[in-house]
């Protein structure tokens, strides 16, 4: 009988703690592996992996006025897909820094070949898990902001365990941001906006900074495609903002 292959070992998978992705798979074009290969180095942080996939080695930090040439705000988006929304917020605001966390190659690499033919100063990206980068490699109190726009719901309550959203990201959060940072999340799922809700209202270190069940929705977030999915399966679209105090 002829042995069947194995699929390759993937140590993303023996984590303790959630993670801030789903392992995707994406082939990229010819031209967006040439233009990766040209550009990453403009854009992308290099960041030594520990044992598992995608992780954070062991003493691994990063000054991000070293990494970005300047004093500036930084800003975190956590899971920036193919990069629409931190592109255009990059390129709005040139004042401030901003990063780009995914571990999706193929949408890195539309991310990086928009940011070169904007000629993007301000933006760089890491090939890491959210968490132990704002844990470990960032220094604590150098985040003015950080973003989860529409997460993986984790839809079976079986799953909800493996929400992004929980009490000890909002720990990690909360090392992460300097005082006064806010956290921005958003959601079309109506189970994760409430369960989102209840752990950032109790946990510590964090006051509601908006008024009501809801925050307005954040001005500065374009529509994309997450977003207009929910919109047009006639979805509420839930947005929470927390301040750290």
């Amino acid at each position: 009988m002829t042995e069947q292959p194995r699929k390759p070992f993937d140590p993303s998978t023996f984590r303790d703690k959630p993670v801030s992705f789903v392992r995707r798979s994406g082939r990229m074009t010819p031209s967006q592996e040439r233009a990766w290969e040209e550009s990453r180095s403009d854009f992308l942080l290099e960041i030594a992996h520990g044992p598992a996939a995608t992780s954070v080695a062991a003493g691994e930090t990063g000054d991000p006025a070293e990494i970005f040439g300047r004093e500036a705000d930084l800003i975190v988006e956590v899971g920036s897909g193919q990069g629409h929304q931190i592109l255009s917020a990059a390129a709005a605001r040139p004042e401030t820094n901003f990063l780009a966390v995914e571990v999706f190659r193929a949408g890195l690499a539309r991310t990086v070949i928009r940011a070169a033919d904007a000629g993007l100063t301000n933006l760089r990206l890491a090939e890491v898990n959210a968490p132990e980068l704002l844990e470990h490699y960032l220094p604590e109190g150098s985040v003015a902001e950080i973003w989860v726009f529409f997460p993986d719901p984790w839809k079976k309550a079986k799953h909800h365990k493996r929400r992004l959203i929980s009490a000890d990201f909002a720990r990690i959060a909360h090392r992460a941001l300097k005082p006064g940072g806010v956290l921005r999340l958003g959601t079309d799922w109506q189970n994760y906006a409430d369960h989102m809700r209840e752990v950032m209202d109790e946990a510590p270190g964090f006051e509601r900074a908006f008024e009501g069940d809801w925050a307005e929705r954040y001005e500065g977030r374009v529509l994309t495609a997450f977003e207009n999915k929910g919109i047009e399966k006639g979805r509420d679209i839930r947005d929470l903002t927390y301040r750290k105090i």
